[in-house]
């Protein structure tokens, strides 16, 4: 192949001579044909980063990760059709603080542009240079609305699925919370036990057990705040004496005890075991207290979770002075019963080491449970 090169006339030119270049073959400064750089951008744009570059390396074009992503970063942007449905929602390049809004072409479910704001002048411009949109898919935020009605008054709003059905569930959410009173009577409540001498009430009462860095550093910080409170301290020099915030101080001086400070921290956290409780505290009543066959006869039923978290869970019957049971089903719980398509049940087992022949299921739960129910 015989290319032509130029020289240039001007006295001051950098660049003496030039070379001819090919279109489609060859490209300044290039150091590999455009056909492989063509499959190399086209792996890019299958599996960029690492994964495009090993596949090159099975093509026999050992490449960085890098080199992949700046062949796809200098493809030509593609061409996008006008859309004819489009749906707005908004983005968050900072949570809280900084917004914008995407445009997805909802019937080839790909975006279309994003803009730097959620202001419904940019979003009527943006309308306004293409008439061809007939659907508008929003949420019902006010600035899309406005937005929608000023750039396209030909054609029609609707709310797309997902927030109907998250304002569904808000409302179904928000009707179980009104009447959180009948969650607890799904719980059956134990009898109440003798009271017990003041000293083992106060160490069962303790959601803190003693020998965490974070319970004894509370502990502490909660004696130091109080001890200068007495001593006649003001907050502001509490704050000043111990570095704290002015509203950890607080925290600190409103409560009377550091077990105060504990509420949703330890005692309150969500457990895989918590949808089996009602099944284990059923078994309990009937004389089955054995933790490795009352874990056999959960897993069946969906259980992931370990044998050490029933056999603690036991533990805390057995020792616990005050009657322990599964806690009542949260209003998010119950929505979520309402709402999810129930799953099928499995067939129900038995609580007893020896073979027995199949009873009858008896509920144990309320309806629209997900967990399902078998007898003991």
């Amino acid at each position: 192949m015989r290319v032509r090169r130029f020289s240039c006339g001007n006295s001051g030119c950098a660049r003496r001579t030039f070379v001819e270049q090919i279109p489609g073959l060859t490209r300044r400064h290039s150091q590999r044909t455009e056909r492989l750089r063509s499959t190399l951008a086209s792996v890019g744009l299958a599996l960029a980063g690492r994964a495009g570059a090993r596949i090159a390396s099975v093509l026999g074009a050992s490449v960085s990760r890098s080199t992949v992503l700046r062949l796809v970063d200098a493809l030509p942007e593609p061409e996008v059709a006008a859309p004819r449905v489009v749906g707005v929602d908004e983005y968050a390049t900072r949570k809280g603080r900084h917004y914008g809004t995407v445009l997805i072409d909802v019937e080839t479910r790909r975006p279309v542009d994003l803009l730097p704001d959620r202001e419904a002048s940019s979003l009527a411009a943006w309308l306004a240079e293409r008439p061809g949109v007939e659907v508008i898919c929003r949420d019902r935020a006010p600035f899309f609305a406005e937005g929608a009605t000023t750039g396209a008054p030909q054609a029609v709003q609707v709310a797309d699925r997902w927030h109907l059905w998250h304002n569904v569930s808000e409302a179904a959410e928000r009707a179980v919370a009104q009447h959180r009173n009948c969650l607890r009577a799904l719980v059956a409540a134990a009898p109440e036990p003798d009271p017990e001498p003041a000293l083992e009430e106060d160490s069962s009462g303790s959601p803190w057990p003693t020998g965490h860095r974070f319970a004894d550093r509370t502990r502490a910080q909660h004696a130091d705040v109080h001890a200068l409170l007495k001593a006649g301290h003001s907050r502001r020099s509490v704050q000043r004496r111990l570095g704290m915030t002015w509203r950890t101080v607080k925290q600190f001086a409103d409560a009377a005890r550091p077990e105060e400070l504990s509420t949703g921290q330890w005692q309150n956290r969500p457990s895989l075991l918590d949808d089996y409780k009602p099944n284990l505290d059923d078994c309990w009543n009937e004389g089955c207290t054995n933790a490795w066959k009352l874990w056999e006869e959960i897993v069946p039923l969906g259980y992931k979770g370990s044998y050490q978290r029933v056999r603690a869970y036991l533990h805390k019957k057995r020792t616990s002075p005050r009657p322990v049971v599964a806690r009542p089903p949260s209003p998010r719980t119950v929505a979520g019963w309402i709402l999810r398509r129930p799953e099928p049940s499995l067939r129900p087992s038995s609580c007893s080491s020896k073979p027995s022949a199949p009873t009858a299921p008896r509920s144990t739960r309320s309806p629209g449970t997900s967990v399902p129910s078998r007898s003991c």
